[in-house]
């Protein structure tokens, strides 16, 4: 889910710099890129992937 979300963030920073839109310094194309960067990190480090980390125990 989060990789989705990287790439919408990528998506949004293209058509920023694409279109040259013009938008405040906090709506930067630079700026959708590096919250799309740490978005993609945390999809890599395994954040919210739904694996549980927890080792199995074998009953008998």
């Amino acid at each position: 889910m989060l990789g989705i979300a990287a790439a919408v963030l990528f998506f949004i920073a293209f058509l920023i710099n694409a279109a040259e839109i013009s938008t405040n310094h906090v709506f930067s194309s630079t700026n959708f890129m590096l919250i799309g960067l740490a978005v993609l990190a945390l999809h890599v480090g395994g954040v919210a992937s739904g694996w549980a980390a927890r080792g199995r125990s074998r009953r008998r």
